[in-house]
């Protein structure tokens, strides 16, 4: 391994680790096993990249933590966290203190300072804001079956879980999109958007629907 690094670099298993001469590192890393870094990367300074990663062409800034994930073709700006199992795709640039979670995956999009992404979500060709919270399930509807299309997000703005963010759309600052909820019209700042089929309760009709228990 001739590849450029800093001081107090800390590579917890060789024999299990590649990384291209290419790569450029600071100060402070720490790298577990299984992992791969290659092309142009640029890693900062206090960075942790635990095991199963795979960092390709990307810029990584200072108090980062990379954790079973694919990174290409991204920035990562100082003191995100991703991971695990995130996917970020080309095009991804993560401003400070962004969080990526498990089963994240996002492409050709920009997230905000501070926005949290934590778990089950697909952001594509979209810019958000700082300060967001996207949940559980949101998926970026990007793609019409012939084109691709943009989605806008705002400053602090709320995403429940299970929306569907259809582009292209904008969401203004501060708006509030209830879990559930198919995003097809701009919203404005402040905005309180809930769009759900109401539910209807059939009383005893359950037992059409399932098997019959062992017995009876």
């Amino acid at each position: 391994m001739k590849f450029k690094h800093g001081k107090k670099l800390r590579i917890l298993d060789k024999k299990s680790v590649h990384i291209e001469d290419t790569v450029i590192m600071g100060d402070n890393v720490v790298i577990y096993e299984n992992n791969r870094i290659q092309g142009e990367t640029v890693i900062g300074d206090n960075v942790v990249i635990m095991s199963g990663c795979v960092i390709n062409n990307c810029k990584i800034g200072n108090n980062v933590t990379i954790n079973s994930s694919q990174t290409e073709n991204s920035v990562i700006e100082d003191g995100c966290s991703v991971g695990p199992f995130a996917r970020l795709r080309p095009n991804t640039y993560l401003n400070k203190n962004a969080k990526v979670g498990n089963f994240v995956e996002i492409k050709n999009a920009t997230i905000g300072e501070g926005t949290k992404i934590n778990h089950l979500a697909y952001v594509g060709d979209a810019d958000v804001g700082k300060n967001c919270n996207i949940g559980c399930g949101v998926i970026f509807v990007n793609y019409n079956g012939r084109s691709k299309s943009r989605s806008l997000i705002g400053d602090e703005c709320f995403i429940g879980s299970n929306c569907n963010v259809i582009a292209p759309v904008k969401v203004e600052d501060r708006s509030y999109i209830c879990a559930g909820t198919t995003v097809t019209n701009d919203t404005k700042t402040d905005d309180f958007v809930i769009g759900r089929v109401r539910q209807e309760n059939k009383e005893n009709r359950a037992h059409k629907y399932l098997k019959e228990r062992i017995g009876e």
